[in-house]
């Protein structure tokens, strides 16, 4: 069986980082399957999804890491085409990957302690998300 749902929400922008699991686990306990895997899937070109220890000082990291990986301040083809200023946003994006698996058994996702999914919103502005969770089981 497939059950797909959309948990939408509305963004800051530069690499804002929100926590998705108990949104991911609760469209897992409405679908009623047992084990399978969850997709995690971000629409858009400039969002992200991973998994992060969701704790204040890693989430500073993060922001930190993606400016020295891809910084803001330096020039993008894209940028000089579109004007939009947001070249870096893409190039973060796509080194983190829109989407993510998550197996789950007995209802219950399989991540571990310290592990929370996490939306990473790489735009230079506030934005409306959608994210899409396809659960995929029995």
């Amino acid at each position: 069986m497939i059950v797909t749902e959309h948990v939408d929400f509305q963004t800051k922008g530069n690499a804002e980082m929100t926590d998705l699991t108990a949104k991911v686990a609760a469209a897992l306990e409405r679908s009623g399957l047992r084990a399978g895997v969850a997709v995690v899937f971000a629409s858009g070109a400039t969002g992200a999804v991973t998994t992060i220890e969701y704790e204040p000082g890693l989430v500073d990291d993060m922001k930190d890491a993606l400016e020295r990986i891809a910084p803001q301040k330096i020039e993008y083809a894209h940028n000089q085409r579109w004007g939009d200023g947001n070249g870096h946003s893409h190039i973060r994006a796509s080194m983190i990957g829109p989407s993510l698996t998550v197996p789950f058994s007995d209802g219950k996702l399989l991540l571990g302690t310290w592990q929370q999914i996490v939306f990473l919103d790489m735009d230079n502005r506030p934005r409306y998300r959608r994210i899409v969770v396809q659960i995929i089981g029995e």
